[in-house]
């Protein structure tokens, strides 16, 4: 979980390769319409997100059912959006960095439907995980594949 730009989907790929747990990129859960809100440079609101939440969760369900386990990329940056989220077996990885850091990884990013213009939207509605939830937070400093190792260090995977 994190805002634009953290490293979501390139973790998550590592990860993938390392534990082999299917992968869900929950961009690709986005309808149509909030895809286009986004690259038009809009924010989404709490609304917007509710059916890509419920699909997210959905995914979560389907794996938990099949009594398997699973790695999904979602911002989920507010409480709300992790409590929709929540189950027992799901821990949240809050990929952090400053805002520079974060600006600098957008610059270059090609090919993605959401504007770095949006970065400062996504950090003002960040909520980062409380010490309450299930979540770990890792530095996004280091190379993704550092980052994983972390991971799976602190999960035990």
């Amino acid at each position: 979980m994190g805002v634009s730009g953290c490293g979501k989907s390139t973790v998550g790929g590592v990860l993938h390769g390392r534990v082999g747990w299917p992968l869900c990129e929950g961009d690709d859960l986005h309808p149509p319409a909030n895809v286009a809100k986004m690259a038009a440079g809009h924010a989404l609101t709490d609304e917007d997100r509710r059916p890509w939440l419920a699909l997210v969760r959905a995914w979560i369900d389907a794996r938990v059912a099949a009594d398997g386990a699973g790695l999904v990329t979602c911002s989920a940056l507010k409480r709300a959006y992790r409590d929709v989220l929540r189950e027992p077996h799901v821990v949240f990885v809050h990929l952090d960095g400053t805002r520079e850091q974060l600006l600098a990884r957008l610059a270059g990013r090609h090919g993605h439907f959401m504007p770095a213009a949006l970065l400062d939207s996504q950090l003002a509605t960040l909520e980062k995980p409380d010490a309450d939830e299930q979540a770990i937070r890792v530095d996004i400093a280091a190379p993704a594949a550092v980052q994983a190792n972390e991971i799976v260090d602190i999960l035990r995977l």
